[in-house]
């Protein structure tokens, strides 16, 4: 039996008519009628005693229904799940990010995607770079945030926004008062260094030695975000990727390029093998207007 002949078969026996299981079906009569003699035909017998234009399920037909019935109830679960996927619902979405991304990143950009999706899950973490790879390889994350391009074969990285690394500047430090964008060599407040391995920090190093320049610096720490707290605090300047300054308190600190910019990127990481659901691509689309508007207010 085809699948056609199935479904037309279980809507007779559902409905007891022709014109019954052509309601069901939203076809015609005679369609019904020419499908179930050729599903007969391809059987070679009869599932049906016609008495005074009546239909009687034969024993044979009793039986089929059976397992048919069983088919059914799967054929309706099949289109109930495609029917989610194309609208993006009863799916779970796994995202990493770093840990400043996600502070300034993804809250506006998960406010709109659960209001379009309010059916679907989505499991958010932090990590670092590496764990980030790792856990995307082993299928454990649909897709990650990273201010790092990874440039691993396994993995794509597909770059949602651009900006610039920005100096913050306690309201109290001679930095604070100047115009326009901050130069290197005119830092002379105590600066909050980022570790040695950080990608930025090391940026940031690089441009001081190519002009000879030693910043003084005690204090050495693991994430933008508590970078940002200590200037807040009045503990020094940092130097930090643009979505960390837009996330500053300008009650007490002071947003200053650099001079020379150094760029930045913001990635989405993605396994190279598994392509993204519809809901997750929207997600995607989410994380990049938020990113945007982040850097706006840097403007």
């Amino acid at each position: 039996m085809r699948l056609r002949h199935i479904e037309v078969f279980h809507a007779i026996m559902q409905a007891g008519t022709i014109s019954g299981a052509a309601q069901l079906l939203h076809i015609s009569q005679p369609a019904v009628t020419k499908v179930l003699q050729h599903c007969e035909l391809q059987l070679g017998m009869p599932l049906f005693d016609r008495v005074r234009g009546k239909l009687y399920p034969t024993p044979e037909a009793q039986r089929l229904f059976v397992e048919i019935d069983k088919l059914n109830r799967d054929l309706v679960a099949i289109r109930r799940l495609a029917a989610n996927l194309r609208n993006g619902e009863s799916e779970l979405l796994r995202l990493m990010s770093t840990p400043t991304l996600a502070a300034a990143v993804i809250p506006a950009a998960m406010q709109r995607w659960a209001q379009t999706f309010p059916r679907s899950r989505c499991q958010l973490s932090t990590n670092h770079t590496r764990e980030i790879v790792s856990a995307l390889l082993l299928g454990e994350a649909d897709l990650a945030l990273s201010l790092q391009d990874p440039r691993h074969p396994g993995i794509k990285a597909e770059v949602l926004a651009s900006g610039s690394l920005m100096a913050l500047c306690p309201l109290s430090s001679p930095e604070a008062s100047g115009e326009g964008p901050l130069p290197l060599d005119a830092i002379r407040t105590e600066m909050i260094a980022m570790a040695e391995d950080d990608p930025l920090g090391h940026m940031v190093h690089n441009a001081c030695e190519a002009q000879g320049l030693e910043p003084a610096s005690r204090i050495t720490v693991q994430t933008y975000q508590l970078a940002r707290s200590l200037v807040e605090a009045g503990l020094g300047l940092s130097v930090v990727d643009p979505f960390t300054a837009a996330s500053a308190d300008r009650g007490r600190v002071r947003v200053r390029a650099l001079a020379p910019a150094m760029g930045v990127q913001l990635y989405l990481l993605s396994s190279a093998s598994a392509p993204l659901a519809q809901a997750a691509r929207r997600l995607v689309g989410y994380l990049r207007d938020a990113a945007k508007r982040s850097l706006e207010t840097l403007a």
